[in-house]
């Protein structure tokens, strides 16, 4: 009765929302392991062991000649890097708190916050380990050259954001259907081992291929990524603009499904989901 309820701004209102994304964030980064810096050695060796699986597995097939000139094993790594943080910027999102979450009981949690976190968390961890496993492999394998590290990182930002608007479509279909997309999830992320491309580029596929690739932005953007890393590759058949506006498409049709699912959030879908 007697509470003294301080206005705020627009200002003071978006530093508050940015606190609490921060902190939502950190809890995010610690979801899977107390210490962040376990799940950041993790997300390391997760990458250094798919890289070498491709390595030998390339070396064994003798296929390592086909691939663009320059480091192979960079060729490799910089597949695995877009590949990784796509598929796990989509599970993190599908799987972030819903409306019928009960940490959406708490007065300044949302379900945007809870988007924003989940997504932001697996940028923080896949952008740190990639610039920690290609540090330790300037120095102690051999110099990391790559032709426009901007433009590159760029194509790496591109990889995680259509991540993230794949997962906004199943987060909005999850409450309704949690088995369909429960399954969704996984095919699309299996699925991705071979249509994103990171073991070939598409200049060396045939035209009558090239469909069955092309509908894929994580295609693109380690397409394009390859474009920017080595000096001797200029990518004929991706556009870094199809994965910007398919991404900004599927964004908008999820955030869309995600508030008529906010709208009709009943407190049985956590018994379902």
């Amino acid at each position: 009765m007697f509470e003294y309820k301080r206005r705020k701004n627009i200002f003071t209102s978006a530093l508050s929302i940015l606190e609490l994304i921060y902190h939502v964030t950190a809890r995010s980064v610690r979801k899977t392991h107390n210490n962040a810096l376990f799940s950041l050695f993790m997300a390391m060796l997760q990458t250094i062991v798919l890289a070498g699986v491709f390595y030998v597995m390339f070396s064994l097939l003798g296929v390592k000649g086909s691939a663009i000139r320059g480091d192979f094993m960079l060729y490799i790594l910089s597949g695995i890097f877009l590949f990784l943080t796509h598929t796990k910027a989509m599970g993190a999102v599908a799987g972030s708190e819903g409306p019928a979450s009960a940490m959406m009981l708490h007065a300044p949690m949302s379900t945007a916050v809870s988007i924003c976190s989940s997504a932001l968390s697996i940028l923080y961890i896949q952008l740190l380990s990639a610039a920690l496993v290609l540090f330790l492999y300037h120095v102690a394998v051999t110099p990391v050259y790559v032709f426009k590290p901007v433009a590159a990182v760029g194509c790496f930002l591109l990889a995680w954001f259509s991540g993230v608007a794949v997962g906004m479509i199943f987060l909005a279909l999850k409450p309704w259907f949690p088995g369909f997309v429960s399954i969704g999830t996984q095919i699309y992320q299996r699925a991705n081992m071979l249509a994103s491309g990171k073991m070939f580029v598409a200049n060396s596929l045939p035209s009558f291929v090239l469909p069955m690739f092309t509908w894929n932005p994580l295609f693109h953007s380690i397409d394009q990524a390859r474009g920017y890393t080595f000096l001797n590759y200029n990518p004929h058949h991706t556009s870094v603009s199809y994965t910007v506006y398919l991404s900004l498409t599927l964004i908008m049709i999820g955030l869309m499904g995600e508030f008529y699912t906010r709208k009709n959030a009943s407190a049985s879908w956590g018994a379902r989901s």
